[in-house]
This record gives structure tokens, C-alpha cells and sequence, in this order.
């Protein structure tokens, strides 16, 4: 029997190759091996977009996107998290098992704050939605990289407390399934970063739509490095933004 294995895609901008090497590639490869249950996660896109035009235009063409890309509504259960209520239904619900000092303990919330996200309750809960949007489904597997793991450990925590308080096995314990050979893809201006969608700059990604000249254009303007590029792969490890721009090509 296949296993359910549940992904998202947040639309807080336009999707990238850094989006398609590290999460969209694989997704589309888990149709033909798994049971797969994918969405687009609009609301968590909240903590970063309050504007409610651009939420919603950035939303219909990540779901285009995905599809263009391969996302097949006939091999996998595709759908906008927004349009299923019980998500925050269930958030809600969780949100009562789930302690202060457990939220705390999220590391990306940290992170984004330092990073000047501002500070609000919606990005402090956020492991509870993700939790949400995990178990609702009965999800077995989820696929992560290094910034979300911490984020399903906490959703675990979650779902064996509601299990234990209830003495019975209502949720599955998701399990993580980490992505030793993804390609990470950063940014065309510092190689220390990963590409992302929020970005304010233009130039520091490039988008699936981009047309060739466009590319070209941010290629031209990527950062890279003065130097000779060297043989020995750790003495260019020392340069990342050049090590970037390989990895790309």
C-alpha cells in the first residue's frame, strides 16, 4: 500500500528554480510512488502578504504554476488550503494541546523576526497551522528541508499529546522525510542565502516565467567573484556566490 505523503507550496511570490529543484521536482516524482495530498498554503503566505489583491493573484498562479509543472489532479489530491475550512478548524483545536513553551521553542520563528518580519501571532503559531494542515489529512510522510524539520518535530509533539490525552490513536505520527540530495539553490546576490520568493529584489532569483533575455540580464548581475576560479572543490566552497552560479549551471 502506498504511503500519503503531504507537501505545500506557499504563494508569497513567484516561484523559482530554487522552488523547483529543492520541492516541485520531487513532488511531481511522488505521484508515481506515493499517495500524494498537495496544496497551496495561502494562509500561511499571510505572515508576510497582508494585501489581499496580491495574496490572491499570487495564489492563482502558483496553482497554474504547479500545474503547468506536472501536478496531476487525476494521480493526486491537489487543493488551496483556504478552501478547505476544517484547516483552521482544526489549528484551533490543536492550538489548545499545544504549550507557550512549545512555541517557543521554534528556532524559525527567531529567525524571521531577526531577519524583520514582524512580530505577530500568526507567525508565532505557525507550527500549529502547518500541524493542522499535516494531520488533518492523516499524513505519514512529509518532505522537509533544514527550515521546516524543527517545525514537523513540533507537529509530532502535537499529535502524540492529542493522542495520549485522548488514549487513542486519532492522529498518525507523521515522518519526516529529509532530502539529502536536493539541490539548494541561493541567491544571485548573496550566495549564503537561499533563493526566495520574498525577496524585494528582482535580481536575486530567478523565476519560472522568465523569459531567456531576463535570465541572461540576472545572470549578468548575479555577484560572483573577482578571483580565478579554483580546482579544488574546498578551496571554492570558500567562494559561494561563485559556487552558486556553478551549482546553477
Amino acid at each position: 500500500m502506498k504511503k500519503r505523503i503531504l507537501s505545500g507550496a506557499q504563494p508569497s511570490g513567484q516561484l523559482h528554480i530554487g522552488n523547483y529543484f529543492g520541492m516541485i521536482e520531487r513532488m511531481i516524482q511522488f505521484q508515481n510512488e506515493s499517495e500524494l495530498f498537495c496544496f497551496v498554503a495561502n494562509y500561511h503566505s499571510m505572515t508576510s502578504i497582508n494585501d489581499k489583491v496580491k495574496l490572491e493573484a499570487n495564489t492563482r498562479e502558483a496553482f497554474i504554476d504547479l500545474l503547468a509543472l506536472g501536478i496531476d489532479p487525476d494521480q493526486s489530491t491537489f487543493w488551496v488550503q483556504s478552501h478547505v475550512p476544517e484547516v483552521t478548524e482544526l489549528a484551533w483545536i490543536l492550538s489548545n494541546f499545544a504549550s507557550v513553551g512549545l512555541m517557543q521553542r521554534s528556532t524559525s520563528y527567531k529567525d524571521k523576526i531577526a531577519n524583520g518580519l514582524k512580530p505577530n501571532m500568526g507567525l508565532f503559531s505557525y507550527p500549529i497551522l502547518m500541524a493542522s494542515d499535516i494531520l488533518l489529512f492523516q499524513s505519514e510522510i512529509v518532505p522537509v528541508g533544514k527550515d521546516q524539520k524543527q517545525h514537523l518535530e513540533l507537529c509530532r509533539d502535537i499529535a502524540q499529546k492529542f493522542n495520549n490525552d485522548f488514549k487513542k490513536e486519532i492522529f498518525p505520527i507523521p515522518e519526516p522525510l529529509i532530502q539529502k540530495n536536493i539541490s539548494r539553490v541561493m541567491s544571485l546576490r548573496d550566495g549564503t542565502k537561499k533563493m526566495s520568493k520574498s525577496d524585494q529584489s528582482n535580481y536575486s532569483r530567478i523565476d519560472l516565467k522568465d523569459s531567456a533575455d531576463e535570465i541572461v540580464k540576472k545572470i549578468k548581475k548575479a555577484k560572483s567573484d573577482s578571483s580565478a576560479i579554483p580546482d579544488n572543490i574546498k578551496d571554492l566552497e570558500k567562494k559561494p556566490e561563485a559556487l552558486n552560479l556553478i551549482n546553477i549551471y
